[in-house]
């Protein structure tokens, strides 16, 4: 009977709007965040600006499961985090490794891969000459390139 009244609706609605608003906010505040962690040299602002669109699209949806949707840490650390699984998955092979299933050895697979995204990302924020041919970053980010 309660759901029947008008006013029940209006309720859901409002409440509707305000949980949207709350979520656009927070993926602009993640976008913000990953931007800052990225740090890219300014010659490098839209790969930067793109980058973190990216990451956002990807991680801040409700219900995507990642680690931009916990609470349980800092939001630098979830942009970090995001920003580093991204780079796994789109700039090497990890989704096609055949991993052993050893005690701890994705882990260390893991920690590799995250030490080379690290490593990337330093010569993006120092602006180093980068061989856009062979880059992986720079190969992710090309079909978003294309759709501007």
């Amino acid at each position: 009977l309660e759901r029947e009244d008008p006013s029940y609706q209006r309720k859901l609605d409002a409440g509707r709007r305000r949980r949207a608003a709350e979520e656009e906010d927070y993926a602009v505040d993640f976008k913000s965040a990953v931007v800052h962690f990225l740090n890219f040299h300014p010659s490098l602002r839209l790969e930067a600006d793109t980058l973190a669109n990216l990451i956002a699209e990807h991680a801040t949806p409700v219900g995507s499961g990642t680690v931009a949707r916990t609470k349980r840490i800092p939001l630098e650390q979830r942009a970090e985090a995001a920003t580093i699984a991204w780079l796994r998955h789109e700039t090497t092979g990890y989704d096609h490794m055949m991993i052993p299933r050893e005690k701890g050895l994705r882990r260390e697979v893991r920690r590799q891969l995250a030490a080379r995204s690290k490593h990337l990302l330093a010569r993006y924020r120092e602006g180093q000459l980068i061989d856009f041919a062979t880059c992986p970053l720079h190969a992710a980010l090309m079909p978003c390139k294309s759709d501007r």
